[in-house]
């Protein structure tokens, strides 16, 4: 099993204003041989940086896959990785990134809640998915572990955890994310009945250091401790320390079965609950007005025309209102049996997460 990471290896020098977490420290020789190259797709995003750093703590020699012009302060630190650019919109610029690769870890993904077309996520999150694996198979790489997202997963409606085998209704794949994830996994798994030797993982939702946009959780768990949320939805959702998502990541490269899916949880909390860990570290007073999701919706349509307008993403979609109708539980049995998976508890990933965002100035004192 990857070794537990602790804690202080995510968190940033109290005098950076980036996410700084220091050259890694390298193991050759770990299993991995210093001449096999492995790729990593989305290393400057959140969950494709952890992913890239614990890697480079087992000692595999790292080709990263980058678009030009990124964001790359999520790179600092891997002084080792050679840096390709390409694009999973243009095929024809992902050969050179994975010719002589042994493995593949394909973590990018379009993750927006709101997308004015989303016929650009699909060519990104499927389309491209499809090309990079069918590359990696040309070019004899010999494992793919694929980052799918719970939102792939079907939910049960009384709210009890759901697992890699619960019924998907399509017709519940709200939203242009959920639908070209679950597109794009139907698709991979298609490559494995072919014969291809992928590993497919399932992120319920990351939290931690290192969130540079932020996504959209990050974002609430900032105007949380920000004291930007007044009031809140009844839903609930499963938290996972993004380290522990890196680690489960190289579980399922060294135990996972082709063509299975593992889901890479944390604990199920309640909303209310959440918000009241984020109030207790950052010392604020929690939401106290829940509100019903029914009268939110005709607000939400409003603010999506007004992002139609602007192109500015709106602060609430009426896709986003439907999803919470429903507790979005997962259970990671399956990945702790079979891969060794062992979580940190919520608490830990709210705590990394506010200490970075602190470091970054995006706190209110």
């Amino acid at each position: 099993m990857v070794a537990r990471r602790a804690l202080m290896r995510s968190t940033p020098h109290a005098a950076a204003k980036v996410y700084v977490p220091g050259d890694v420290a390298v193991n050759r020789g770990e299993g991995v041989s210093g001449s096999d190259i492995t790729l990593v797709t989305g290393a400057t995003g959140f969950v494709g940086s952890a992913v890239a750093r614990a890697l480079a703590r087992e000692g595999h020699k790292l080709r990263l896959l980058v678009r030009q012009g990124s964001d790359r302060r999520n790179l600092y630190g891997l002084r080792d990785a050679e840096l390709v650019e390409g694009n999973l919109s243009k095929p024809s610029t992902l050969p050179k990134a994975v010719m002589g690769c042994r493995y593949v870890f394909h973590v990018a993904a379009d993750y927006r809640l709101w997308v004015p077309n989303p016929l650009t996520m699909r060519k990104v999150n499927v389309d491209g998915t499809v090309a990079l694996l069918k590359i990696a198979q040309a070019c004899g790489v010999e494992r793919c572990v694929y980052t799918s997202s719970v939102a792939a997963l079907g939910l049960h409606p009384d709210g009890k955890p759901a697992t890699e085998h619960t019924f998907v209704d399509e017709k519940h794949l709200i939203g242009a994310y959920k639908r070209s994830k679950y597109d794009a996994q139907e698709a991979v798994r298609a490559l494995v009945l072919g014969g291809q030797d992928i590993v497919i993982v399932n992120p319920s939702t990351p939290v931690g250091p290192g969130d540079v946009k932020p996504t959209p959780t990050g974002k609430m768990i900032l105007d949380a401790a920000n004291g930007r949320m007044p009031a809140y939805v009844n839903t609930g959702l499963n938290v996972v320390h993004v380290d522990d998502v890196a680690d489960g990541h190289i579980l399922a490269l060294q135990k996972g079965r082709a063509g299975d899916l593992y889901i890479l949880g944390g604990e199920n909390l309640m909303l209310r609950d959440l918000l009241r860990m984020i109030a207790n570290t950052s010392r604020r007073r929690p939401p106290l007005m829940k509100l019903p999701i029914g009268p939110l919706m005709p607000i939400a349509a409003v603010m999506e025309k007004l992002a139609e307008r602007s192109g500015n993403p709106p602060l609430m979609t009426r896709e986003v209102l439907q999803m919470a109708r429903k507790k979005m539980f997962f259970s990671s049995a399956k990945a702790a049996k079979e891969l060794g998976y062992a979580p940190r508890p919520a608490a830990a990933a709210v705590e990394d997460a506010l200490d970075w965002f602190g470091v970054q100035g995006m706190l209110k004192r």
